[in-house]
């Protein structure tokens, strides 16, 4: 998160960040990125290739423990998703209501559960195939961008459709603000029921507690 009954069940949430940048030209001042960088920043599927890249990686056999493989994808992770963006969108109105102690606590664990999703759903050996299809769609609302992909195995090549919803963010370019499993369930729709309920009494280390829960369960499978 290769046929759709593994992908539901892998991919549901975010997927990643950490585009390998070009190397600025030693004649150019290291502040003006090179056309390659640029460029990257500009194409909404550029993240979603490095994100397939790294996944492929660690599913290889051999890739490493469970720790290892972490400290590889947090990167990519914080390159292709805008997790800030995507947990104040899973919590709701709520979330502005939050101290700047209580945010950053819950970005971190909820980054942290990022990371430990996918690598539960992406083991050494899992064979996941990944298809980005090459035209990016307008989103229906908000200027967002679309990237379709597709994540089989080899005995189901074509898959199931894991489409990618992508905003500009400033210098960082195009992240992910939500993914739509099946093509059209949207994960962060899924976690704003979730977190809701965590949050029903206003405390929220309940949802804290959850994700740190769901972080050991990802962990040890």
């Amino acid at each position: 998160m290769i046929i759709m009954k593994h992908v539901l069940k892998t991919t549901s949430l975010a997927l990643c960040a950490g585009l390998v940048a070009a190397s600025a030209l030693p004649a150019l001042p290291s502040f003006i990125p090179s056309a390659h960088a640029a460029a990257a920043a500009s194409d909404p599927q550029a993240p979603i290739k490095a994100l397939y890249a790294e996944l492929t990686r660690i599913e290889a056999k051999n890739s490493g423990s469970f720790d290892q493989r972490a400290q590889e994808l947090g990167p990519v992770i914080d390159r292709v998703y805008d997790l800030e963006a995507i947990l104040s969108s899973s919590i709701g109105p709520h979330y502005a209501t939050l101290s700047p102690d209580q945010k950053q606590v819950l970005l971190s664990t909820f980054r942290q559960f990022t990371i430990a999703r996918n690598l539960s759903s992406f083991k050494p050996g899992t064979d996941a195939r990944f298809t980005i299809n090459p035209a990016v769609r307008d989103a229906p609302v908000g200027g967002n961008k679309i990237v379709d992909t597709q994540i089989g195995s080899s005995d189901d090549p074509s898959g199931t459709a894991v489409n990618y919803v992508m905003h500009m963010n400033g210098a960082k370019g195009y992240q992910v603000v939500d993914v739509l499993l099946n093509g059209n369930i949207s994960q962060v729709g899924m976690q704003h029921s979730d977190f809701r309920s965590a949050l029903a009494g206003g405390n929220v280390q309940n949802l804290i507690d959850l994700l740190q829960k769901r972080i050991k369960v990802f962990s040890a499978g």
